[in-house]
């Protein structure tokens, strides 16, 4: 009989963690934190799927959860001690990929003239959501980038992953038939 692995290993019982090439870190460490909130994003993007119907829009979105594992990666990787695997490494094919999609989507779109309220339908709702865990996984990786060097394919994957789910969130209301719900900006 094959031996099962284990779900838990007991390791990080006292607030330490491994990086990609074992170096152990405290788990409060900016390095998790950022790829922490990476992972975050990847939940709530598997959620916001389950509220898409158009299958494209679904297979992109599961292609980014994969892309979202290669930032991860490369964000658990101190490149200080461990060499950077290939498959942990971000390119500018995947933001361009990003670019296109928004570029397409936005396409579809009436101009935006005002500001838009997050809301609308419940998959709209929950893309507003994952848009601003994205915003807050980028402020992650900036603030790693005080201590270390990120590179810049990165951080433009993020941002352009959050312009990405705030157009997909207005796709979603107005195929639905749903009025984006505009700011009024008297605030009365």
């Amino acid at each position: 009989m094959t031996k099962k692995s284990n779900v838990y290993t007991k390791t990080g019982d006292k607030g330490m963690t491994s990086l990609v090439g074992g170096k152990r870190v405290e788990k409060t460490h900016a390095r998790l934190e950022a790829y922490g909130t990476v992972d975050e994003l990847n939940s709530q993007i598997g959620l916001l799927i389950t509220y898409i119907e158009d299958e494209k829009d679904k297979a992109f979105l599961t292609d980014i959860q994969s892309k979202l594992f290669v930032v991860g990666s490369y964000l658990a990787t101190d490149t200080e001690q461990t060499q950077l695997r290939q498959q942990s490494i971000v390119t500018t094919e995947m933001v361009e990929e990003i670019e296109h999609a928004i570029d397409e989507t936005d396409a579809q779109l009436p101009p935006l003239r005002l500001f838009v309220l997050p809301g609308g339908t419940r998959g709209a709702s929950v893309c507003h959501v994952c848009r601003t865990v994205c915003r807050r996984t980028e402020r992650c990786i900036l603030a790693l980038g005080k201590t270390v060097e990120i590179d810049e394919n990165v951080t433009a994957f993020i941002n352009r992953l959050s312009d990405y789910l705030f157009v997909l969130s207005r796709k979603l209301n107005i195929v639905a038939g749903q009025e984006e719900i505009i700011w009024k900006r008297t605030c009365k």
